[in-house]
């Protein structure tokens, strides 16, 4: 991984927000052995971001020491082209120079990068592939959308309310949307340990919609109640076209279900709900926010111009643009699957990586997680007033 000069590079925090720039001092522990605990890295490269973790092992799961999330609009064109355009392999090469950067300079011993939906898609994928290895020197692995939607389940497996029978993981991407089905039952004995890479899923479906390709499927014009119900039937398509329209929807309507979020969709309508000054992970990670509050904001965010959307402080000018594709897939599948209640993670695909990466185990303990259900929970949602 080459070396240079990381100084100037713009922080964001994990989702894609942007975030005050803090000075942070270097840690330098080690193990009571004298040698330095060893450095794990997840790379995600998307459709739309970049996105980086480096963490160590500590206790039943990790401590992230360092991350990097950059904008690179990756598949920018794709749903026309069929291919990915000149500048934005440019700029996700850039970014990946960043990212081998980073992990050279904190010494990181197992690492997994994964390329997503527009790698996946692009006829000139296998051409990137070969220069992110020869200029950024990073080798990535165009992981399937089964492998992606179990890595998302597993990065946010300790947020699921284990008093319910199924928890549907919703992960929405730059190209595509992945949909997971987690049997909770599976999970209720309090000594059960399930295995990370193995986690309780019944069943999953990969939508062929996400925030870029949905954006360019349906055109933004002044009309916008007309715009955005014509999103929400190009996703409701998607989902008959994958035959899943029915699956579970019972085990919802009977109040046996919860939805989890796991993308920048929710965790900004989350943000903007709470109506934060800037996007503040520790209040919106692992937040309980009633589904008809993120269908509301949705729904306003939908009405606004782009110009209006942008100053939002948890959206900003490069996410307004493509922020109301994801909440027209919000708002369907709060439609077909009702929950009271949305799970927000901002965490899943990298943490998956990082926890399959050591290795590691998740014991779901029911006692726990009843006390941090909805029902019983001091609520955040009613920061509104």
């Amino acid at each position: 991984m080459p070396d240079g000069d990381l100084s100037g590079v713009e922080r964001r925090d994990d989702a894609g927000h942007k975030r005050p720039v803090r000075s942070r001092r270097r840690s330098h522990g080690r193990t009571h052995k004298g040698r330095r605990p060893q450095t794990y890295a997840a790379l995600d490269l998307g459709t739309n971001n970049c996105r980086l973790l480096v963490a160590r092992a500590s206790g039943d799961g990790f401590k992230v020491i360092d991350s990097y999330s950059r904008v690179v609009r990756l598949g920018k064109g794709l749903t026309a082209t069929g291919n990915l355009s000149q500048e934005s392999m440019d700029a996700a090469i850039e970014a990946l120079a960043v990212c081998a950067k980073k992990m050279k300079s904190r010494r990181v011993k197992r690492w997994r990068c994964v390329a997503t939906e527009a790698c996946r898609k692009a006829a000139n994928g296998q051409e990137f592939l070969d220069r992110a290895k020869s200029e950024a020197g990073i080798s990535l692995e165009i992981i399937s959308p089964r492998v992606e939607a179990r890595l998302a389940v597993m990065g946010c497996l300790n947020l699921i309310d284990t008093t319910k029978d199924v928890a549907l993981v919703i992960d929405i991407g730059g190209g595509s949307t992945e949909l997971s089905w987690v049997d909770i039952r599976r999970l209720r004995d309090p000594e059960n340990q399930i295995r990370v890479h193995r986690p309780p899923i019944s069943a999953w479906a990969s939508l062929p919609v996400g925030v870029v390709t949905l954006s360019e499927m349906v055109p933004e014009h002044d009309d916008r109640e007309t715009w955005y119900e014509d999103m929400k039937n190009t996703v409701r398509k998607a989902i008959k076209d994958q035959g899943c329209e029915t699956r579970f929807t019972k085990t919802f309507k009977e109040g046996n279900g919860h939805l989890i979020g796991t993308s920048g969709t929710i965790t900004s309508l989350a943000g903007i709900h709470l109506k934060l000054p800037y996007y503040q992970r520790e209040k919106v990670d692992g937040l309980w926010l009633r589904s008809a509050d993120a269908v509301n904001v949705a729904r306003h965010m939908a009405s606004l111009s782009p110009e209006d959307r942008a100053k939002e402080p948890c959206i900003g000018a490069d996410r307004s643009r493509l922020l109301v594709a994801g909440c027209a897939i919000t708002d369907v599948i709060c439609e077909m699957w009702p929950s009271k209640m949305i799970r927000v993670a901002d965490r899943g695909l990298r943490e998956g990586m990082l926890m399959g990466l050591m290795q590691q185990s998740q014991k779901i303990n029911i006692l726990e997680a009843a006390e941090q259900a909805p029902e019983s929970a001091n609520s955040e949602t009613d920061a509104d007033g």
